[in-house]
């Protein structure tokens, strides 16, 4: 049966230098949770950290409820994939998979036996006797995959993966590992700077920024009700519009800006007069002629500064009023106007599509 994981108050110094800072996080068994954030945030460590490899300076890392200080990775109930996989070259593919059943002093026919299992499992049927050297990049993660769960993990962790593949391949393994995960109930811990492998395959995300949790939610709660201007910044493409807050309507407030008054739903205790700013997404903004009327909604007279065709979606970049630069992504369609640069236009967008947060620096 997979295990949870608890961080509790975990904390990791190196000398004068913070790494992680007081992290509470509770991962559920069988879990598929993800810690999203930038380059040196601290995800690794924290990976680092549950695998064994470093004892927090401060606070408790358990595993099924057990405190796990002083315990080694090999005493862990967990099993790590990193980024360059650390396959056997001079190894067949059934015996890197079985590697760690034969430490563990494993026979051999149930080693490949056990072997010939995880191949079905990871859809290679009958590729045991295969060099690793005659394997695709994405057949090479599988493998490592499979070698991992050999020695039948409570916890998988994973270190960024998929990095090294192209991006067809990576798309493809997303749907891959999601699938191994739920076949086999294993926990897993995915480390991740890419925001669409954490949306796509995660049943919760944790987006970490200089060593902090700043939100731990489902990808969907991540994506529409950021809750700190940093996740509103990082996950996905936002528009940010400063000014201070004109007025508040219970979840609802009215923020006073160069652009003019600009509604959104609340997203923080924030008083009358206190700096804020709105984001909006470009997805959720539409484009109307300058000379229409203005709705109920936001409202945001602005010039089309350039247009890039990309198929599916037309891409624009607009200047409102303050030099206020704004991107709108648009689905082709029959019914598109044609939108050149220079061409004068109203921003629209529904109130409820935009977030008011503090005014802190965003990502």
């Amino acid at each position: 049966m997979s295990q949870g994981v608890e961080l509790r108050g975990v904390t990791m110094r190196f000398g004068d230098f913070a790494a992680v800072k007081g992290v509470e996080l509770d991962i559920e068994g069988g879990e598929f949770f993800s810690f999203l954030g930038p380059s040196g945030c601290g995800k690794t460590t924290l990976l680092r950290l549950i695998a064994g490899f470093n004892d927090p300076t401060e606070g408790q890392v358990l595993i099924g409820g057990k405190d796990m200080r002083g315990i080694g990775p090999n005493g862990r109930p967990t099993a790590m994939i990193f980024q360059n996989l650390a396959l056997f070259p001079l190894m067949k593919v059934w015996e890197n998979i079985a590697f760690g059943l034969e430490v563990r002093g494993v026979s051999k026919a149930e080693r490949r036996k056990r072997a010939e299992a995880l191949l079905e499992l990871i859809a290679l049927p009958g590729q045991g006797d295969k060099q690793v050297s005659e394997l695709s990049g994405g057949q090479k993660q599988r493998v490592a995959i499979a070698r991992a769960l050999a020695v039948e993990p409570q916890v998988l962790l994973l270190d960024e993966p998929l990095s090294a593949l192209d991006l067809k391949l990576r798309q493809h393994m997303r749907q891959e590992l999601r699938e191994i995960q739920r076949r086999t109930g294993v926990t897993f811990i995915y480390i991740t700077h890419d925001q669409g492998e954490a949306l796509t395959m995660s049943d919760r995300v944790g987006v970490m920024s200089a060593g902090r949790l700043q939100q731990v939610a489902d990808p969907q709660t991540i994506y529409e009700q950021p809750a700190t201007p940093f996740v509103a910044g990082f996950v996905g493409e936002n528009n940010r519009l400063l000014g201070r807050i004109g007025r508040v309507e219970g979840g609802a407030a009215v923020l006073d800006s160069a652009i003019g008054p600009l509604r959104g739903r609340l997203g923080g205790d924030l008083a009358v007069g206190a700096p804020a700013a709105l984001f909006v997404r470009p997805e959720r903004l539409g484009v109307q002629p300058a000379s229409g009327t203005p709705g109920q909604g936001g409202h945001i007279p602005a010039t089309i500064v350039s247009r890039a065709y990309e198929g599916a979606f037309l891409h624009l970049t607009a200047e409102a009023a303050g030099g206020t630069v704004l991107t709108v992504h648009l689905a082709n369609s029959a019914g598109l106007p044609d939108l050149q640069p220079g061409a004068a236009v109203a921003l629209i967008y529904r109130p409820e599509d935009a977030i008011i947060l503090p005014a802190e620096a965003a990502a």
